[in-house]
């Protein structure tokens, strides 16, 4: 299937390794222009002579106005963002009553400020083109709370009602916004938990992780002219985890 991805240009966040990675390499397969970013400048070197991406920035979403001020220098490099991936990594975990203040304002930082400044400053551009896709990577944690990631449940269920809200004010435009929730999927985070195939055919129905290119290749395709119907949905690539409608 032709996607028709020649000459867009997309900025993938968070795109040194795991999912962010094979985002970026998905879109570069179907022929697309990729800016990557991540806060580690060797990782993105490495990630770039791997993947074959265009280019990289350094920037740590948990600044605040860091991820507005990467939109700005993308633009001002490339000309124009066609597709912008968001993606920032997991916070830490904690129950209510332990999670610190600081804690609070770093995971608001990075979970929910970062995606909107990055988005309300390529919105014009997209606007004016009469073409965007953006696509917010998040969590089963927006749709049903994992325990003990208190902050991640509280601020990503908040995410979903936002990409509803912005595809609502801008479809007209060509802009379409989607969040995807990956499962339990094969990262290192994942691999860090060292569980067993017996406990993850437990929690999995499908009996095993999720490989980040399966996810890869649905953000490729709703980035694409053939997702330019399908806006404002929070999708879940889980492997049948969550257990509601």
């Amino acid at each position: 299937m032709n996607l028709n991805l020649k000459n867009k240009k997309a900025l993938v966040m968070g795109a040194s390794a795991g999912i962010g990675k094979a985002i970026a390499e998905s879109l570069i397969n179907e022929g697309a222009e990729v800016y990557i970013c991540s806060r580690s400048e060797q990782k993105l070197r490495d990630c770039q002579e791997d993947i074959g991406a265009a280019g990289y920035e350094v920037c740590d979403l948990s600044q605040p106005l860091a991820s507005k001020a990467l939109i700005e220098r993308v633009i001002a490099r490339i000309g124009q963002i066609d597709i912008l991936v968001t993606n920032t990594g997991g916070p830490a975990k904690a129950n209510f009553l332990d999670v610190s203040d600081e804690q609070w304002h770093l995971d608001f930082q990075s979970i929910w400020m970062s995606p909107v400044e990055s988005i309300k400053a390529v919105l014009p551009h997209m606007k004016e083109n009469n073409y965007g896709r953006v696509i917010m990577v998040t969590s089963l944690a927006a749709k049903e709370p994992i325990l003990g990631l208190t902050t991640s449940n509280g601020l990503r269920a908040g995410l979903s009602g936002l990409g509803k809200t912005i595809a609502n004010e801008f479809s007209a435009f060509g802009i379409t916004i989607n969040l995807l929730l990956p499962g339990y999927t094969n990262t290192d985070r994942l691999k860090s938990l060292k569980l067993s195939d017996e406990q993850i055919k437990t929690m999995v129905p499908a009996g095993r992780l999720g490989e980040p290119s399966e996810l890869a290749d649905l953000a490729t395709f709703l980035a694409s002219e053939k997702g330019s119907y399908i806006t404002g949905q929070s999708i879940a690539v889980d492997g049948g985890v969550l257990k509601g409608h």
